[in-house]
């Protein structure tokens, strides 16, 4: 397990080494420059080139990307274009508002969505299974966007339970958090990944329910409880391991639209609008991040599975 962890850890060097050269790459072929993006008040043509200078923008996209990755080797992720403030100071005080919002998201979608999946499975062509499609199938092709305005004009304007706009001061790990500002946003960002997880489980829990080793456990005389728990659900989890390590990367560093609609200070809103504004810096600093949890994530997942089903060497 030690040695299969350690490899593991190695390859992540090449892996984002390949991430930020396609990155880079991507970002500074597309035209323009982060300079002449104001079309109201435009900067005069020598001025950009003064800037780009300055910037190194100018000079070929190999020497840029050497310079950059001389920079990530001591952990300099380089300062915005756009903001006065280095992109580690733009992740560090938005990625734990992404990254607190993502994980409430995560944990409602698997509190919600593995009972539902293994329940419909079970009772598979009865009422509580045609529920759980229907809800699946809403969740998984309606845009979070309009599930979101319906939700802000019914619970936020019409009944005014909840308030929805902003993520509160304190909020956070301090005690004086204003809730209610959660509840909204981390419903909406959830009901994807809980509509997906839902179906996933159902299918999975299905799948396994029709094993050979289940019915060999059943004409052993356990108990159905013991079957379901110790073997089905078990077994029915590695797709779902699957799912989940991804997802969580993707929830926690933040969501353009949530963070847009509810007007939450994170990371996706600011990642979307540095690529509009050709922010290489912030645009590599949160894919590095946005890589770096994918692979950490994808480590997880296999450790996971060799918990799951001791038949998965990881050793190998």
């Amino acid at each position: 397990m030690l040695s299969y962890v350690i490899r593991r850890v190695l390859l992540m060097i090449p892996t984002l080494f390949f991430v930020a050269l396609i990155t880079f790459v991507l970002a500074h072929s597309a035209p323009g420059s982060p300079f002449d993006k104001n079309e109201n008040r435009p900067l005069p043509e020598k001025t950009i080139e003064r800037l780009n200078r300055l910037y190194g923008i100018d000079q070929p996209i190999q020497v840029q990307f050497a310079l950059y990755l001389n920079n990530l080797v001591h952990l300099d992720l380089g300062s915005s274009l756009v903001k006065d403030r280095t992109v580690a100071d733009i992740i560090g005080s938005e990625f734990p508002v992404s990254a607190q919002l993502g994980v409430q998201a995560l944990l409602l979608a698997l509190a919600v969505s593995l009972p539902l999946g293994v329940i419909s499975a079970l009772k598979q062509n009865t009422g509580v299974d045609y529920a759980s499609l229907l809800f699946a199938t809403i969740g998984t092709t309606i845009p979070s966007f309009v599930i979101a305005i319906f939700a802000i004009w019914i619970f936020g304007v019409y009944l005014n339970w909840v308030p929805f706009l902003g993520w509160g001061r304190g909020c956070g790990p301090l005690p004086s958090c204003d809730w209610k500002r959660m509840i909204l946003p981390t419903i909406i960002l959830s009901l994807g990944a809980m509509a997906f997880l839902t179906r996933i489980t159902r299918a999975s829990m299905l799948e396994a329910v029709r094993q050979d080793y289940v019915r060999t456990a059943r004409s052993k005389g356990l108990r159905e409880q013991v079957v379901i728990v110790g073997h089905v659900v078990k077994n029915a989890m590695i797709p779902v391991a699957t799912i989940v390590g991804p997802a969580t990367a993707g929830l926690i560093t933040g969501s353009f639209i949530i963070e847009t609609m509810f007007s939450i200070p994170g990371l996706g809103r600011d990642f979307v609008l540095s690529i509009n504004r050709r922010d290489y810096p912030l645009i590599m600093g949160v894919y590095m991040l946005y890589a770096t949890l994918i692979v950490i994530a994808n480590l997880t997942v296999d450790i996971v599975y060799a918990w799951l089903d001791p038949r998965i060497k990881l050793s190998k």
